[in-house]
């Protein structure tokens, strides 16, 4: 079979060619790399001659490297390209590279071959992350089941196989179901108060569907701003209920298969030995287990509760007696803290917009970076890629060593999963002169250019720019000599923290003025409404990190104490009702929480963060104590920045974060540093 040569999913070369990737392409190349790896798998075993840490250790990742890229690959286009001959194709190869990767580390052979190598006195020698990396591997086979009876290898095996199909078709049901869903208006009356930039959206979002009127829909660009501003009650409680109860009934039900996976998941982490999956998953995280996650974020909504309570009753009485809402319902929630916002301090979030336009709020934070890190930021136009939406760059040095490249797709499409994320696509390896350059990519769904003008961005799509951008440099510019422990392949509550770090120059003056501004006229954000952003900065914000919370909660809470079988709400094993009784009291009014978010929550059940939600919270503890360093020796001082590139950013998971903190801080985090910073709190 030639599939190799032809199939550009296999290609090798540093840039993909996204371009020419069809459907056909994903199942005789993702065979074919399964049947390399095998081959490469099969010579790390039969090695005879004596065992070292290149021909054993590295060797397995090596043989693993080609089919990791192409289903990387077609998992990408999954996301930003998915349409039914794609689907198509990869769901009729998942099974069988699931089946791939859910038997090696259950493969005796290669077990034995592994700890031989381990018991050599090679390694009992190494050292530094040469010894984290063997100490990891031995580790992931041990939690992979590599220990157990054959009977219950042969169960793991099962339901690793079993969870990458629920957790993929869970994402296709959210995605479809959201495409599903439209709201189409045909007179003013239904837009009343509604922006005019939002308004000019919908028109054309209708126009491109041949509709005549105004169109919405459950995408984020279209669905919070409807929420946010639309007079019309009705409206927004329709566009509400919409959105919270995808996914939960017809073609698209994901409530049996969430049922599915947290049985899975628990027997799993049972089979393997451990209380519950929390301890499981989190074993390998700061966190260390569930106990101590649950417990970190109890004791945050505890001292949280109290802000948020004023909060809530602040926001009750505003909408009894300004807006005639006699009871805030979820449908009201966007809209009267709009409204407060502009009663207390005159401040219209969106007049910020025309400050923001997507390149140049690009070139700041380049800018910015290269202040701290000295590296510069090129956008290329010869590079192929999957949509004329995508853009490409190059990342160098001073020297003008090329350090990494990355792809940027920024603007919704239906065939496109909601949200904002960064991938990694090809790590380098150190050369003789240095490193060889890193490939990675940033998504994000923020507001698209419309009739003649650019992209005008929202101060919280900034914060997401700059977000993704951390994640991206924690990636492009690792130094770490062996791949799996490079750039963002760390703890899932560390890896956080370099993307929510770089949000705070958000929103410093100093920051701002180097790429906020009007994209008409030039002028910076004038200094009234600075102020009025600045003072509104923590306007809300025990309700949004309720929120967060309650998410944390909730998915904490489903992987330590639901037990379908001793839980009884009507049905045996209702993981939405159990889901609905836990976010209750993170609601104004408890029958507030009776929808379906939890079947359309990704995070949890299809996007990597099972048992993890709460590591969003972790990380910003981390990040707002962190600041203080950058606000004590100036937000661009570049030796502050050479410090946190040095002791974090260019050192993926080499040593335990723990150490790698206390190297740019010098001491141990402030818990309390985000109640500081958030809740303006006194502690």
């Amino acid at each position: 079979m030639t599939v190799r040569q032809d199939n550009p999913l296999l290609s090798q070369d540093f840039y993909i060619p996204f371009d020419t990737i069809r459907a056909e392409h994903v199942e005789p190349g993702i065979k074919d790399a399964i049947d390399q790896a095998h081959t490469a798998v099969d010579a790390v075993i039969a090695l005879e001659t004596t065992r070292t840490f290149d021909n054993t250790i590295l060797a397995l990742d090596d043989a693993l490297e080609g089919l990791t890229r192409a289903v990387g690959i077609a998992y990408h286009l999954m996301s930003v390209e998915n349409h039914p001959e794609l689907r198509q194709a990869f769901n009729a190869v998942l099974p069988e590279f699931s089946a791939f990767f859910a038997e090696l580390p259950l493969n005796d052979d290669l077990w034995q071959a592994v700890k031989q190598y381990a018991d050599s006195s090679e390694a009992a020698n190494l050292q530094g992350v040469y010894k984290r990396h063997l100490d990891k591997t031995l580790d992931s086979f041990r939690r992979a089941g590599a220990g157990l009876p054959e009977a219950q290898k042969a169960r793991v095996r099962d339901i690793n196989m079993r969870l990458s199909q629920l957790q993929n078709t869970f994402s296709e049901h959210v995605l479809d179901a959201t495409n599903a869903f439209e709201l189409i208006l045909d007179d003013e009356a239904g837009i009343a108060g509604l922006p005019e930039r939002a308004a000019n959206q919908a028109r054309e979002n209708a126009a491109q569907k041949g509709i005549e009127g105004y169109r919405f829909t459950l995408q984020i660009p279209s669905y919070l701003p409807f929420m946010t501003h639309a007079d019309r009650r009705d409206l927004r409680q329709q566009l509400y209920d919409a959105y919270v109860n995808r996914a939960c009934a017809g073609e698209t039900d994901n409530r049996p298969l969430i049922e599915e996976i947290l049985a899975l998941r628990q027997e799993l982490a049972q089979l393997l030995d451990y209380r519950d999956f929390a301890d499981y998953r989190l074993e390998t995280n700061m966190a260390k287990n569930g106990d101590a996650a649950l417990t970190f974020v109890r004791d945050l909504t505890e001292k949280t509760t109290p802000y948020w309570q004023q909060e809530m009753d602040a926001l009750q009485t505003f909408a009894r007696e300004q807006l005639g809402l006699q009871t805030l319902e979820p449908w009201d929630m966007h809209y009267s803290i709009e409204k407060l916002r502009r009663h207390q301090f005159d401040f219209d979030a969106e007049e910020l917009r025309p400050y923001f336009p997507l390149e140049g709020v690009l070139q700041g934070l380049f800018t910015i970076t290269e202040r701290l890190f000295g590296i510069s930021v090129t956008e290329r136009a010869d590079v192929p890629v999957w949509h004329e939406d995508v853009t490409f760059y190059d990342i160098h040095d001073k020297a003008g060593h090329h350090l990494g490249s990355f792809y940027a797709d920024w603007f919704p499409r239906e065939s496109k999963r909601a949200g904002a994320w960064m991938n990694s696509l090809i790590t380098g390896l150190p050369t003789e002169t240095g490193f060889e350059p890193h490939l990675g990519l940033m998504v994000g769904n923020f507001t698209p250019p419309q009739r003649g003008k650019p992209a005008l961005l929202s101060h919280d799509e900034v914060q997401t720019t700059f977000h993704e951008f951390g994640h991206l440099l924690h990636h492009c510019l690792s130094k770490v000599a062996v791949k799996a422990r490079a750039g963002t392949n760390v703890a899932r509550d560390w890896v956080e923290l370099p993307s929510q770090l770089l949000e705070n120059w958000t929103w410093q003056r100093d920051a701002l003025d180097l790429f906020a501004r009007h994209y008409e006229t030039g002028d910076p954000i004038p200094a009234d409404l600075f102020d009025k952003m600045q003072r509104s900065r923590t306007f809300m914000q025990a309700n949004m990190q309720m929120r967060q919370l309650s998410f944390a909660t909730v998915d904490l809470e489903l992987h330590v104490n639901y037990h379908p079988e001793n839980y009884h709400s009507g049905q045996p094993g209702d993981a939405v009702s159990f889901a609905q009784q836990t976010m209750a009291p993170f609601y104004m009014y408890p029958e507030h929480a009776n929808n379906h978010f939890l079947t359309g929550f990704n995070h949890v059940f299809a996007g990597g963060y099972a048992a993890g939600y709460y590591s969003y919270k972790w990380s910003e503890v981390l990040d707002a104590d962190a600041f203080s360093r950058f606000e004590e020796g100036g937000i661009f001082n570049p030796e502050v920045g050479a410090d946190y590139l040095e002791h974090i950013l260019s050192q993926g998971d080499s040593a335990p974060p723990e150490e790698l903190y206390r190297a740019f801080m010098g001491r141990d985090p402030d818990p309390d540093a985000l109640l500081k910073r958030n809740l303006n709190a006194t502690i």
